[in-house]
């Protein structure tokens, strides 16, 4: 398992390439409204722990008012990178590291497109906050991401939709490329979309939504995914799950 310490000295996204030349990485998604600060700050001391790599910091609703208090207490608890991970404008604090500055391609409303970006630009340069651009694709079922972001939902059976996509981010200039199936998902991206995205474009993917399971995990690496996030698993058992820490493991070691 590869572990290597957050250099500050370097940019989150500098940092994030330097951990894919030497495997997969592992990004652990704490949502400000599913717990307290302090249960926050011990769910990211466990997640840097077991090896996880970066801290996603946000959520699609009611994130906005435990924001602060809880990116305060996960830089106190870990020195993991926190990275936000913003469900609308609101959704950005000075208490982090860097921000991933998304555009929802396939949502029906400008807005989640280029207009929530636009408004939310001069804060995040008021602010310091380094920006890692990133094209975000929501897939079948899109969970509430999909519902709040009006998203026109990737079908699952059209893994060369996905692709296209994802190229036309690339040619944009956007870093990395989300396929998201939504928290909690049951039905998680399927790993034939995600083979086409790999064949198909050279920037990271990170693969989201409904990961529960080492096995799954582990498929998702083997299809091509470069960073994979992981969530709900922990709100629903916990934070020193048996379950999260092979997850991580199975990202890792693959």
């Amino acid at each position: 398992m590869i572990i290597m310490a957050y250099n500050r000295t370097k940019t989150v996204y500098e940092h994030i390439t330097s951990l894919l030349h030497q495997g997969r990485v592992h990004f652990t998604l704490i949502d400000p409204a599913a717990q307290s600060p302090e249960e926050a700050a011990n769910t990211a001391r466990v997640a840097e722990e077991v090896g996880s790599d970066v801290i996603l910091l946000g959520g699609s609703t009611g994130a906005s008012q435990l924001l602060n208090a809880t990116g305060i207490a996960i830089r106190e608890a870990c020195s993991l990178p926190v990275v936000l991970f913003p469900g609308n404008v609101d959704g950005i604090t000075p208490n982090a590291d860097a921000v991933l500055f998304m555009s929802l391609l396939n949502s029906m409303n400008h807005y989640w497109v280029i207009g929530a970006q636009a408004l939310g630009a001069p804060t995040i340069k008021r602010m310091g906050i380094e920006p890692i651009p990133m094209g975000y694709i929501v897939v079948e079922p899109g969970g509430t991401v999909g519902w709040v972001g009006e998203a026109k939902l990737m079908p699952r059976s059209k893994p060369e939709l996905a692709a296209c996509y994802a190229l036309a981010a690339q040619y944009l200039g956007m870093r990395l490329v989300y396929l998201e199936a939504g928290s909690g998902a049951d039905t998680p991206v399927p790993v034939e979309m995600i083979a086409a995205v790999r064949g198909t474009i050279d920037i990271p993917i990170i693969v989201g939504g409904g990961i529960r399971t080492p096995e799954h995990a582990r498929n998702v690496v083997k299809a091509g995914a470069d960073i994979v996030v992981t969530g709900t698993v922990l709100e629903e058992k916990g934070g020193a799950s048996e379950t999260f820490k092979q997850i991580v493991a199975a990202v890792k070691g693959v």
